[in-house]
């Protein structure tokens, strides 16, 4: 393995993945930030946590401009530490995932990852916009996502492991053992403790678009990752072609 090669594949691919998650997030999901916000400023007034005066929205302009300009930033930083992540798995896995070049494979491994430490968790634990939520209950609720994510991870993790010990006929067991573990895992974990107040449409169309902000990233590292090392080829100890 090359190592550098390796690194700086690993680091501009998620990277890379990251600044198109930022931008699709800017895109798709901040309008629904602002009918969110919207919405909770409202519920201040009315309350007399706050007065509806310029100063307030001047403030609160400056806030969101700055907010929003920092999206593409964030999405490239937290792009580059999963890409990190995914990197190392695809390094480890790469021989036995299946597909006849490393974009394929790379795609497969997204998508098992996708799968497992996204979109089950966030069938457990769903995206909510900012007017959903007790202040008091942040720390819970990120304790809570983080874990769903970790035993799902480990989880898959532990049962592709035992797969391995399976022939071929028979590596279906590992798959429903999974399932069983994850559902289980899924009805005894705690319901999310904030109660919806804000109208459904708004809340179910933030989730589907921040489903498909995550998505893309994905989709992206998947893609990214299997050019370069399709391109590059670390694993080879010989120096690639370029002719």
């Amino acid at each position: 393995m090359k190592t550098a090669i390796f690194l700086i594949i690993v680091l501009i691919s998620g990277a890379l993945a990251g600044f198109v998650h930022g931008t699709v997030n800017f895109a798709i999901v901040e309008p629904y930030l602002d009918q969110a916000i919207g919405i909770e400023n409202q519920n201040l007034f009315a309350s007399g946590e706050a007065e509806d005066t310029p100063q307030f929205w001047a403030e609160y302009e400056g806030y969101r401009i700055w907010q929003k300009s920092g999206q593409v930033l964030a999405g490239v930083i937290l792009g580059t530490s999963i890409g990190a992540l995914f990197g190392l798995v695809f390094a480890f896995a790469r021989n036995v995932l299946p597909g006849n070049n490393d974009i394929k494979k790379a795609l497969v491994l997204a998508g098992i990852m996708w799968f497992t430490m996204y979109l089950i968790p966030f069938l457990k634990y769903p995206a909510n916009p900012p007017t959903v939520g007790d202040s008091e209950t942040v720390v819970l609720r990120a304790i809570l996502y983080l874990s769903f994510i970790a035993i799902s991870g480990f989880g898959a993790l532990g049962f592709y492991q035992l797969s391995k010990k399976f022939q071929n006929k028979k590596k279906i067991i590992p798959l429903v053992g999974y399932g069983l573990f994850i559902s289980i895992a899924f009805f005894v974990m705690p319901e999310n403790p904030d109660e919806i107040t804000a109208p459904m449409n708004l809340v179910n169309e933030f989730r589907m678009m921040s489903v498909l902000g995550v998505t893309s990233f994905w989709i992206s590292v998947g893609v990214f990752l299997g050019l370069f090392w399709n391109r590059l080829k670390p694993h080879q100890e010989t120096t690639p072609s370029f002719n």
